[in-house]
Parts: structure tokens; sequence; C-alpha cells
């Protein structure tokens, strides 16, 4: 039977973390570990994670160094044939690791599953699930390309990815902290080869928190994203050189250099370059009836600038 380990970096999840944890131990799997790597916490996480070492949790500290940090530290001590991300908020279907498991016994060809996901705030019954381009069998390429060209998501927790994959993908990227996932879930997805969905199988993803990364639009933020973006870039076309992918890559990083705006005007500037490299993109702002039609009198950037300070 294959051990799959199961990884939560936590920072400051003292709402959470009980309920994650209990959902990794509810796991019908049984041959796993739980590695929880609290990343300096200064609430109650820790000591909230701590009562479950009795049920054979394992709760490693560290200085806050970021969540990136916290998960290359949770892969060093893991020793499962699998594994398996879990944010500090979000959960898993008992049966989520036991039917990606069994596709790679069904197939042994299979190098790496996604599974469904779905959108949470506080209860999973009124969760909605995600379907988008991604939640299909697909190349590495392929994937990248649709995550590009869409601006669709894989939720991270849906993955689950052999060992020796994630080794050969290398770790996370730790200077980056938004959109970290997309640039190394295209390290992993290319390091496999081909993607397996698992569509049975489902995790829950929580958003709309207050504070939470994925909402940030600070200046650091912006950063890591508009990186990452381009990371992801370099990786797919370093695969598959296509006018397509191109296309897409183009599309997508012009698309965060809108986003951005009025942050971040040096490495807008620069992606701006790759974008005219990569054969240019037509994209344009995009936003509600109403700042559409306020963009038309004042142009997109006093547009977006009120839109900004408005939230």
């Amino acid at each position: 039977m294959p051990r799959v380990s199961i990884i939560i970096p936590c920072f400051n999840a003292a709402p959470w973390i009980e309920e994650t944890i209990r959902s990794a131990l509810a796991q019908t799997h049984a041959d796993r570990e739980i590695i929880v790597i609290d990343d300096g916490s200064t609430d109650d996480s820790l000591r909230r994670a701590r009562t479950f070492e009795p049920a054979g949790v394992r709760v490693v500290t560290q200085r806050n160094a970021g969540a990136s940090a916290a998960r290359n530290h949770g892969l060093r001590l893991a020793t499962g044939d699998f594994i398996q991300y879990l944010d500090a908020d979000d959960l898993l279907a008992p049966d989520k690791i036991e039917r990606q498991l069994r596709e790679f016994g069904r197939d042994p060809s299979t190098r790496l599953t996604s599974a469904s996901w779905a959108r949470f705030q506080s209860s999973i019954i009124d969760s909605k699930r995600e379907i988008n381009s991604l939640s299909a069998d697909l190349s590495a390429t392929d994937f990248i390309r649709l995550a590009l060209q869409h601006h669709h998501m894989m939720h991270p927790a849906a993955w689950l990815v052999p060992t020796a994959v994630c080794r050969a993908a290398g770790g996370w990227n730790e200077d980056l902290s938004l959109n970290d996932d997309g640039e190394y879930f295209a390290r992993i997805v290319l390091a496999a080869g081909r993607i397996r969905h698992v569509r049975e199988s489902i995790t829950f993803y929580r958003s709309g928190l207050a504070g939470s990364l994925s909402r940030s639009r600070s200046e650091r933020a912006w950063r890591s994203q508009l990186r990452s973006t381009a990371l992801t870039v370099e990786h797919r076309l370093a695969a598959s050189d296509t006018r397509a992918a191109r296309q897409a890559a183009a599309d997508a990083i012009r698309r965060d250099c809108l986003d951005a705006y009025p942050f971040c005007h040096a490495i807008r500037a620069e992606m701006e370059r790759k974008i005219a490299v990569l054969g240019g993109s037509r994209l344009c702002y995009q936003a509600g009836p109403r700042y559409a039609l306020l963009a038309k009198f004042i142009g997109w950037k006093m547009a977006k600038r009120i839109r900004n300070q408005l939230g």
C-alpha cells in the first residue's frame, strides 16, 4: 500500500486549522502521514495543531518565511510515495486520496492526477463546484496553455503528486508569494507529462477570507503575480514553442499588467517588452459595465485608479 504525505503549511490559521487536520485524519486511505509546518504563527494555531499530536500528526515549527518555504520544509520531511498539499483553511473529502490512488493503480502509466474542487466560505454544504477548461485529462503543455489563455486555475489541494515527480520538478520558489502555486505546478505537470483528472475525487477551497494572500493587492503581491506568470510562460515555451502558446502567454502577461496597474511600474514595463517579443496582445482592460462606460470618457487608466480607490 503506498504511503501519502499530507503537508499542511500553517500561518495564523487558528479558526480553521483543526477542521483542516480532521479532514486529513478522516481520509479513508489509511497509510498516510500528516505534517503541519507552523510558519511562525502569532495566534493560537500552533497550540491547536499540537492537540492532534497524540493522533499521530507531526507538528514542526519554523521562523516565519512564507508558505512556499513551509511547503519545502514539509517536503524535506516527507517519507511518503505521494504528496498531498493542503492549505490550513482548506478541506479534503474523506475519499479524496483513495480515489486518486485507485487511478494510479488502475493505469501504471499515470504520473499525476488532479481532482474536482469546490469553493466554500463557512460550510462545504454550501460549496459550489468549479468546472473549467482544466477539469479534464490533458497533456502538460495543453494544461499550461489553457490555464494561461483562460485565466483558469486548479486548486493546489486537488493534486496528488508522486514524490518522484516532486523531486524531478524541484521545490517551491520561495521568492514568490501570490500565485506561487501556479508556477510550481507548471513545473510539476511538465515533469509528469500528462494529467489524469479524477472527477469523483473532490477537495474544498475556502475563499473570500479577509486578509488572505489571494485577495492581496499590495505592491509585493503584484510583483509576485507578474513574476510567477512570466516564469510559467518560460517553462511552457521551453517545452513547446508554438504560435498558440505564444499568444496565450502574451495575453496572460498583458492581463496581469492591466490588473496590476498602477503598481509595479518597472516590472510592468519589463513585461510589456516580453509581450512584444511574444508577438503582442490585443487584450484590453475589462471591468463591469459602469467602469467600462467610465473608461470611454476618461480612459482605462483613470477608470482603473478610481476602481482601485473604491475597492
